[in-house]
């Protein structure tokens, strides 16, 4: 006997495939993480706006390197003036000028702009680490709410047999008609919960597809990830300095510390050299004109640019060592939560597999009549919450696989960017 559904409500298995339907037309085959993130080096948004800022500081670097263009000077004097005797008396001088950065200048600013885009290089090798990471996360979450999914489909299978069975116990007189009311109850609040689960799962999946740039949806987890993702050995000898974090501030640093220079220089006087010649109107003759043009730093010695860049050099020191600080704590964390992870997937696989035994001796004996529905359906929803549990210790020792990988400063499970 089926359980009866209010008008109108379709089972969850009708609402997944709504659901998953809605995209069917732009279905995707949902790759291994390694292959995922293979393809994801070359399509993530996140990581093409990355390289895209590491190759725009490269160019500024290149064009630091430049030189000032020359200026040409044309001037005319004496138009219009008196011509003694008929003689115009105009000159016609043209001239070139070359600026040359005096003290300094340029090599602090060429040097300037390196910093900045050694620190943009280090900045994108710490986006592909956090991003591989967080792909791993995401891959893993999608999957773990897949098989949430299927647990709450499996309760809801139970939950249908359980309700059967009640009704033949009653139809036999062995139960009274209180026991089908709460079956159908628990059959009800299985199917929602299967509906919710359901959603949770295309919810994912759709974030999955985003975060790897792809362009059709995925709709499910074919090649598992929970079951098989594998932790590195932790790494031997590991120092703070290795942690993408610190390498990112400690770039910061020189790079800021570089431009204290550039202030430092910025005072000095430019030079400018002109050469030229002048033509005389009265005459077919011409003479050479030389010149140097220097600004005299008389009110302006850049004191207060200096203490400023200074403070900030002062500041991005500060910042590097609350990085290490912070680095090592979240390593020794990290170290803990691997710990911590393992014991609790071990201890939730042993609690599932007590569960699921109890519910198979729970169903013997209610179908034998010892057991109460009542203690039946508490043995199955401890059943479920099991499995939901070994799900999320999967879960989380794939998250603390991640965040162990992220505080040394290497992709989880992939190779290194």
């Amino acid at each position: 006997m089926s359980i009866s559904l209010p008008r109108g409500r379709m089972p969850h298995g009708a609402l997944l495939s709504l659901l998953l339907g809605a995209t069917a037309a732009a279905h995707a085959e949902t790759p291994s993480y390694a292959e995922l993130l293979r393809q994801a080096q070359s399509r993530a948004p996140q990581l093409l706006a990355q390289a895209a800022s590491t190759r725009a500081a490269a160019a500024d670097a290149l064009q630091a390197r430049a030189w000032n263009n020359p200026s040409l000077n044309v001037t005319a004097e004496n138009l219009g003036g008196p011509k003694p005797g008929g003689v115009t008396q105009r000159q016609d001088t043209y001239t070139l000028t070359q600026v040359f950065e005096a003290g300094g200048k340029r090599s602090a600013r060429i040097e300037a702009e390196a910093r900045k885009a050694d620190a943009a290089g280090i900045q994108e090798k710490q986006a592909r680490i956090l991003y591989a990471n967080e792909l791993a996360l995401a891959y893993a979450t999608a999957e773990a709410l897949q098989l949430r999914s299927e647990v709450a489909d499996g309760d809801v299978a139970r939950a249908e047999e359980d309700l059967r069975a009640a009704q033949a116990l009653v139809k036999a007189g062995r139960e009274a008609d209180l026991r089908v009311a709460q079956a159908r109850a628990s059959a009800a609040a299985s199917q929602a919960a299967a509906q919710s689960a359901a959603a949770a799962a295309v919810e994912a999946l759709e974030r999955l597809s985003a975060l790897a740039g792809a362009a059709e949806s995925y709709t499910r987890i074919d090649r598992p990830f929970l079951a098989v993702a594998a932790a590195r050995p932790v790494a031997q000898n590991w120092s703070a300095e290795q942690a993408p974090a610190f390498a990112s501030a400690a770039a910061e640093r020189d790079a800021v510390q570089a431009q204290v220079r550039v202030e430092e220089k910025r005072w000095m006087p430019d030079v400018g050299v002109s050469v030229g010649m002048r033509k005389f109107g009265w005459s077919n003759e011409s003479a050479a004109v030389v010149g140097v043009t220097l600004n005299v730093p008389l009110f302006d010695r850049n004191q207060s640019g200096v203490n400023a860049a200074t403070e900030r050099a002062n500041a991005a020191t500060l910042r590097l060592e609350a990085a290490r600080l912070e680095t090592l704590a979240q390593h020794r964390a990290a170290l803990a939560q691997m710990a911590a992870a393992e014991r609790s997937l071990q201890a939730a696989q042993l609690s599932e597999s007590a569960a699921t035994e109890a519910y198979r001796l729970g169903r013997i004996g209610y179908d034998a009549g010892k057991t109460a529905l009542i203690e039946l359906l508490a043995i199955r929803r401890a059943l479920s919450e099991a499995k939901t549990l070994t799900i999320e210790a999967s879960l989380a020792r794939v998250r603390a696989i991640a965040t162990l990988s992220l505080a040394e400063g290497r992709i989880a499970f992939g190779e290194a960017p």
